[in-house]
This record gives C-alpha cells, structure tokens and sequence, in this order.
C-alpha cells in the first residue's frame, strides 16, 4: 500500500498544474501561526547572542544583545525605520555605515530565518511556483521567492526556494544562493519543530552541496541522493512569546 502511495505521488508529480504560489505561502504562514508575530514580542537566544523582535502595524524591532570582552553588554538595534545603532553600557557608539550595514546584516539574517514563513508577503516579495517534489515519500509544492531592488535590502539579488508540504502546508525544507562573502548555496532542513503560544517555531540542519555553483532549484534532488554535507546546526533556544 505504501509504495502504491509514492506511486501515486510521482504520477501527480508528472502532471502538475500550474499554482498560484501565493496560497501556498497564505497557508504556510496559517499553519506556522506567523500571523500571530503581530503585535507580540518574541525572544529567543542563538550561538550566545540573545534576541527579541516586536512587530507591530507601524513596522518592526529587532534587537540583539550579548556580552562583549572588550566592550561589555552590547546591544544592536535595528527598525524598519532607523538605521542600526549599536550601544555599549547603554552608551550610543559612533560606528561606521560599513559596520552598520554589517551589523544590520546580521541581525536580519538571524530573524528572517527565525520568523519564517512570515514575512513571505513583505511587499518586495516576487513569488513563483516550481512544481512540486517528492522528498521521504512526502508531496512539496516548490515557490522561489525573489527580491524587488526598491525596498529589497542590500542583498536583493539572493534566490530562495522554499518547499512547503502539500499536506500540511508546514514549511519543511528550504534553499538559498548568496553573493555576500563570495557567495554561495544552502539548504536547510526544518527540525525540532514546536509550538509555543500558537506560533510555530522550528529549528534547521545546514547543508551545503559539493558543487558551489549549484543550482539552488534542484537541491531537493542532492538532499534525496545524500549529495549535501552538512556544515551546522541552527538551534534557536529559549523562546518565550509575550
């Protein structure tokens, strides 16, 4: 019965129509609870470095904290209005805009991933559908999301795809090329999922492929034949929702 069901999965595979990708991050967004960002704040720590984000309808807060040798306690804080600021023993540093962008960079990458799929429907947000892939004899329906360059942020030429599980619309896999630091290509697997206060939070193994000039599209397949080696692990812990 199984493998007439994997059966049965590649022949709709084959035929696939053509979707509408943003339903499919609408109801991604709905199974993870991300709506629910709205409003709330939510802390978390990673690699040492403790984060919160509030999101509000005027827009958003990120802020990062950890303890520095040199420096002391440092926080960063970043708004979709303002340009990072990075203070010392709540003392406001004069910092370069090389390392504001650097710092800002940072922190927006740890909370774009943390909060996915929210935020799949920012305005600069281009959508396409992919198809669909079977991976461990579960359906996925592809969309790659691009960037627009106005209101895009600095790296809006990134490509992600994200795999998105056709029943019940959880995000599972994702994928990603860069041009920061030489560039690259990564693909990630959610693990560790948990909800908290509604919200769905879930943590990620990093991958890499062996080719660097991968086509970030088709590593589902390199995932599948244990193509990919793996580089880390994203555990976000201590997550408290208020």
């Amino acid at each position: 019965m199984r493998n007439f069901y994997f059966i049965l999965l590649i022949l709709l595979v084959a035929c696939t129509p053509n979707k509408d990708p943003q339903k499919i991050i609408d109801k991604a967004i709905a199974a993870h609870g991300g709506q629910l960002f709205e409003g709330r704040t939510v802390t978390f720590d990673f690699r040492e470095k403790h984060y919160l984000v509030q999101r509000k309808p005027e827009g958003y807060t990120y802020i990062r904290s950890f303890e520095d040798d040199s420096l002391g306690q440092v926080k960063d804080v970043l708004t979709n209005s303002t340009e990072l600021e990075r203070y010392a023993n709540d003392t406001l540093l004069n910092i370069s805009e090389e390392w504001k962008f650097k710092y800002a960079n940072s922190v927006n990458s740890v909370l774009y991933f943390f909060q996915l799929p929210y935020g799949l429907n920012d305005g600069a947000v281009i959508k396409k559908y992919l198809g669909q892939k079977v991976i461990n004899k579960q359906l996925y329906e592809k969309v790659q999301v691009t960037f627009k360059q106005e209101n895009g942020g600095k790296d809006f030429e990134d490509v992600f795809v994200y795999w998105i599980n056709a029943e019940t619309n959880t995000l599972d896999f994702l994928g990603y090329s860069y041009l920061t630091d030489g560039g690259g290509v990564r693909f990630r697997q959610a693990v560790n999922r948990r909800t908290i206060e509604g919200m769905v939070f879930q943590d990620y193994v990093n991958f890499k492929p062996t080719n660097k000039n991968a086509s970030v599209e088709y590593l589902d397949q390199a995932f599948i034949e244990a193509s990919l080696i793996e580089l880390s692990q994203i555990q976000n812990e201590n997550i408290e929702v208020k």
